[in-house]
């Protein structure tokens, strides 16, 4: 039984990854853990995708509980996929199956990101996530939620600093700024600040669950693999591998400093007076490098709904092969070798 929780069920901290579309496998890991009922979900530190997912799961446990959370995460991402129906033309189904792709709206829509910017392409700052999460969450009741601790990140355009949302900061627009990609979206204005896409500093950020949370366990949910066994060589292929280096770099640092810290602490070179005022936590990592790497960039806008699905299985697949083989290790020890893994 685990120490910092002498009930049945063991407390964890979640770090979510963003990802366009394959916040779905997050979707999918979400749902295995409710399911699943050994793990509860304390604390959120969410980016993008993630940040939706977080949201969601958030409100919806606090009105109506687990099966509450499980439903509502499924009709958000039916909401995400209608949305993306509603911008299909009614062609692009053929056109993909005749390998014409580029001629689809989604086609377009990336063809006018390279030469257009949002404030040009889309001067009405149209955003078709804004429907699906403001039908999702009603965030004036989760600025209340006392049973989940959220952190939504967001990168401030300005700065360039990283904003961290808590509970009674979130609202539609901080979760459309931690999503909000610049090359399609324009800026997210918030108290007179700017903001993108949170994965920029980070995706997701540890830092913020160190305190103030009773478990020391957090668990990353990856969407965007590190490692790729072979050399891209076409030019969507190197384009996705910056994207996924770019994205991944704010993590990678991160888990540099939380195993130099655990080092420390294992090695016993800090006094002993010091030694609380430096985070001892336990690392988690939930991840399928082999499935998301066959995965493009362009990929991460695909919201059929068979897609978004799939991903979810392969995410509840993931999530309870990680149960089977690391619940044990939850309160006691990392399961994740740090400087292997990600050093």
């Amino acid at each position: 039984m685990d120490a910092e929780n002498p009930g049945n069920t063991k407390i964890v901290n979640l770090a979510l990854q963003g990802g366009g579309a394959h916040g779905a496998f997050g979707w999918g890991v979400l749902d295995a853990l409710i399911e699943d009922g050994r793990v509860e979900i304390d604390g959120l530190s969410a980016t993008s995708a993630g940040a939706m997912n977080a949201a969601v799961y958030a409100y919806h446990k606090m009105t109506g509980g687990m099966e509450a959370a499980r439903q509502g995460l499924e009709e958000f991402w039916r909401r995400v996929s209608h949305a993306g129906e509603r911008l299909r033309g009614p062609f692009d189904g053929w056109l993909e199956g005749c390998g014409l792709g580029h001629f689809t709206a989604r086609g377009w829509t990336e063809w006018m990101t390279r030469i257009l910017s949002p404030y040009e392409f889309n001067p009405l700052n149209l955003n078709p996530l804004r429907e699906a999460i403001e039908e999702s969450v009603d965030f004036e009741a989760l600025h209340a939620c006392a049973c989940t601790s959220l952190r939504i990140c967001a990168t401030n355009v300005r700065t360039g600093r990283l904003r961290i949302f808590d509970n009674p900061e979130v609202t539609a627009d901080v979760v459309l700024a931690s999503a909000c990609l610049p090359h399609l979206f324009q800026a997210v204005e918030i108290e007179g600040e700017h903001y993108w896409d949170g994965g920029y500093i980070g995706n997701p950020a540890i830092f913020p669950l160190f305190e103030g949370l009773p478990s020391r366990d957090i668990v990353v949910i990856h969407l965007n693999p590190i490692a790729r066994p072979d050399l891209p060589r076409t030019a969507p292929e190197i384009m996705n591998r910056i994207n996924e280096i770019s994205f991944n770099s704010s993590l990678l640092r991160e888990m540099r400093a939380i195993d130099f810290v655990s080092e420390l602490l294992a090695r016993g070179w800090v006094k002993e007076e010091h030694r609380e005022k430096l985070p001892a936590v336990r690392m988690h990592s939930i991840r399928d490098d082999a499935a998301m790497a066959r995965l493009g960039v362009a990929s991460k806008t695909n919201t059929d709904w068979a897609f978004l699905t799939g991903l979810r299985d392969r995410g509840r697949e993931t999530a309870f092969a990680w149960l089977e083989a690391n619940y044990a290790h939850i309160g006691v020890r990392s399961s994740v070798d740090l400087a292997a893994e990600f050093l």
